[in-house]
Order: structure tokens, then C-alpha cells, then sequence
């Protein structure tokens, strides 16, 4: 694949197009990447469902666990948490389930980091430190929604759907800017 890459990027550098070959290589394959775990989730993760459900169940406690203690104790917010739900009193809730786990988004950076070209000596530090990144986004994520929910519940959909779901694509996309300018330039010269 990196001698594809080299070849291609070495054609279009002369025109200066050569940044769109990167950025063409990141939303392809952040896009494959999303389908094709769309679709290993409806078969239900074959052949490694065990494994799968076990880093859904960590994820989603860590995430749910870390999110209630801010809401608590740096935000003073009085909730309630029965099963990974936190109830406020206007009525409003949020449940952490396996879609809120940021396993998804945690598979994702670290395949693209994988798969793109680059220096692996650096790869192995960036990747698990993107890791890092991406579950405190996540974390993030839900305080974000539980302010919302508390100062704005008639925009909570909204919220999660068009504001804080995309966050994460935008993390994703400026780490993989960082990477690029930082770590892949390094290697080209």
C-alpha cells in the first residue's frame, strides 16, 4: 500500500495536488472503516463476539463512571444513577449503553493510524495516545450533553445527533492533520 501511495503522491506533488491525495486517502478510508464496522456490528461481531462485548461492557462503565463523577463533583449537578443512567430532576436523563462506549471511534483511529502510511516508530506511541484522546472526548461528550439536557433539553436530539456525535470525526480528522504535518512530511523528505 505505501508503495501505491509513494507512486501516487510522487505524480501529483509536481502539480501541487498532493495534499488531496491525503485527504482522499483519509475520508476513504475513514469511510470504509465506518461501513465495514456497521456491518461486522449486524453479525454481531463474528468471529470475536466474546472479546467485543467485553471491551463494550469496560468502555461503557469507564465512560459512565468518569462522565457521573464530573457531573457530581465538578459540575454539583444532583443526579441519580440507577444501571448506567443518570436522572435528573427535570425528568431528564442519560443512559450509557454500548453505543456510547467510543469503542467504534476507538477502532477507527487506531486502524487509520495503522493502515496510513507513516513511521511506525511514531505510530506506536501516537495511536495509543489517540486512544487516550478519543475516550476523554467521549467523556466529554456526555457532560456536554448532560449541560445541555439541564440549561436546554428542548435541543438534547439535536445536540447528540448534529453537534457532539460529529465532534468525534473532527478529533478523529485533526489528530490525522497532526499526524500528517508532523510525522508523514518527516518521512517524505
Amino acid at each position: 500500500m505505501n508503495k501505491l501511495y509513494e507512486l501516487v503522491y510522487n505524480f501529483l506533488k509536481p502539480y501541487k495536488l498532493h495534499p488531496l491525495l491525503d485527504v482522499s486517502f483519509f475520508i476513504a478510508l475513514t469511510l470504509i472503516i465506518h461501513f465495514v464496522y456497521r456491518y461486522w456490528a449486524t453479525v454481531e461481531y463474528f468471529p470475536i463476539q466474546g472479546a467485543m462485548l467485553k471491551a463494550h461492557d469496560f468502555l461503557t462503565t469507564q465512560v459512565f463512571v468518569q462522565s457521573e463523577w464530573f457531573i457530581r463533583s465538578v459540575l454539583k449537578m444532583e443526579i441519580t444513577s440507577i444501571n448506567q443512567t443518570m436522572y435528573w430532576p427535570n425528568q431528564g436523563y442519560i443512559a450509557i449503553n454500548h453505543g456510547c462506549s467510543g469503542l467504534k471511534q476507538i477502532l477507527q483511529i487506531s486502524l487509520l493510524f495503522l493502515i496510513f502510511p507513516g513511521p511506525w516508530k511514531q505510530k506506536l506511541w501516537f495511536i495509543p495516545m489517540g486512544i487516550v484522546v478519543i475516550h476523554f472526548v467521549n467523556v466529554f461528550r456526555i457532560i456536554g450533553l448532560a449541560e445541555v439536557l439541564v440549561h436546554f433539553p428542548k435541543y438534547w436530539d439535536f445536540s447528540h445527533d448534529n453537534l457532539f456525535r460529529p465532534f468525534f470525526y473532527v478529533v478523529i480528522f485533526g489528530l490525522w492533520v497532526i499526524w500528517v504535518e508532523k510525522f508523514l512530511r518527516i518521512q517524505k523528505k
